[in-house]
């Protein structure tokens, strides 16, 4: 499978792009192709109905990247309550096309305990984009994103990091279990 994870943070070293680049690593250790197109190295121009933007370079990419995956992440910030307006610059930039049909997994980091009204709203928006919501969702928050700062070494201890990477290990599994699922499904072997 391939599994699309978009990283809609425009903070270098966000710890949001960091955990979707976390994601990356456990997919592809699973047998899985994993792409990130981080909206922060890839920045986008703002989302114009009425003017063309079939030019932008970054812009193609995604449009190409989005259509040819089998599963997609969305990951983001939550800033006042809400997605980064970057991710939803991007989105805007999709369609239908882009989701339907497909199982979504939203994930988000949260300077507070949880990111959770964030997560709401990229449910709301993969129902109107007719993707597929994931059963479950990733949420870090406070201490968590300790894991995942820029800093982090990985022969920090603190409280509750192995806990935080056996719990996203598990909602990706399933993840990945119902995008199998659906792949199967949406294409029927020897095609």
């Amino acid at each position: 499978m391939n599994i699309m994870i978009l990283a809609g943070s425009n903070r270098k070293n966000a710890t949001s792009t960091r955990l979707g680049e976390y994601a990356v690593e456990v997919i592809s250790g699973q047998g899985h192709e994993a792409s990130l197109f981080d909206l922060y190295q890839r920045p986008l121009p703002f989302y114009a109905p009425d003017e063309k933007q079939n030019d932008d370079q970054n812009l193609a990419d995604l449009n190409t990247r989005m259509l040819a995956a089998d599963a997609i992440i969305l990951s983001t910030p939550e800033y006042h309550g809400s997605i980064s307006g970057v991710l939803k610059n991007a989105l805007d930039h999709l369609s239908q096309a882009h989701f339907s049909g497909k199982p979504v997994l939203s994930i988000s980091s949260a300077g507070g305990a949880v990111g959770v009204s964030s997560l709401l709203q990229l449910q709301a928006i993969i129902r109107n984009l007719h993707g597929i919501n994931a059963q479950e969702w990733i949420s870090i928050g406070g201490a968590q994103r300790r894991r995942f700062e820029a800093t982090f070494d990985g022969y920090e201890e603190f409280e509750g990091s192995q806990d935080i990477e056996d719990r996203i290990k598990r909602v990706l599994g399933s993840f990945l279990h119902l995008s199998e699922t659906l792949t199967s499904v949406r294409k029927p072997s020897g095609s």
